[in-house]
């Protein structure tokens, strides 16, 4: 615990710097007491107290090592039952992580993936201003990011598309590794497929 908070103090110090990710000042002195709670001793303690010789240099036994040995096995015991079934209870109550729950990871994500749509909306947009309306493909572009941005990214595909579409992917897989046992097939064209199968599944992730 003390070193926990002597780390802290030092960075503030000489790299104030890197503390400007924690919000709150309150966060900042309760997050060294759960690292310091977690810092369980058990396998440098032991190892520490059975490097301890079992006799001295002149034949007579170590003094107390018996001691030290039961000590060192009572505070590996405490630590590892008290501090370990109160380190839960310890978190919920400093509530040191209850900010990171303000904004979840989904919703950052959603607000990323909204920016995007917009911005490669309006840039194939200044394209077709710019003298290219009459390409066919662009307008194919602008008219699919066009109702992609008119969706909403809650939208999620229902799980009975989704396991449909999964079972399609794997259907395809089995084919090219059966395609894969005949000769005259390129093996690397076969990869690429599974590669592109497997950007795929990646895709279907999100959607």
């Amino acid at each position: 615990l003390i070193s926990s908070y002597t780390a802290l103090l030092a960075t503030l110090i000489f790299r104030p710097g890197v503390m400007s990710r924690i919000s709150t000042g309150r966060r900042r002195w309760r997050l060294p007491l759960v690292m310091g709670w977690t810092g369980m001793r058990g396998v440098v303690s032991l190892a520490a107290a059975l490097a301890i010789p079992v006799s001295l240099s002149d034949g007579t036994a170590f003094p107390h090592r018996n001691l030290i040995l039961f000590i060192t096995f009572v505070a590996i015991l405490l630590t590892l039952v008290i501090q370990g079934l109160t380190l839960p209870w310890l978190i919920r109550r400093l509530r040191v992580f209850d900010e990171l729950a303000e904004e979840p990871e989904e919703a950052a994500v959603k607000k990323l993936r909204q920016g995007l749509q917009e911005h490669t909306y309006r840039f194939l947009k200044d394209k077709q201003d710019h003298g290219l309306a009459d390409q066919p493909h662009l307008q194919k572009l602008l008219h699919h990011w066009q109702e992609k941005g008119k969706n909403s990214n809650d939208e999620k595909m229902n799980h009975k598309t989704r396991g449909l579409f999964l079972e399609m992917l794997e259907s395809q897989r089995r084919y090219l590794a059966d395609l894969n046992r005949h000769d005259g097939i390129d093996e690397e064209l076969i990869r690429r497929q599974l590669y592109l199968i497997d950007l795929e599944e990646e895709r279907m992730k999100i959607l």
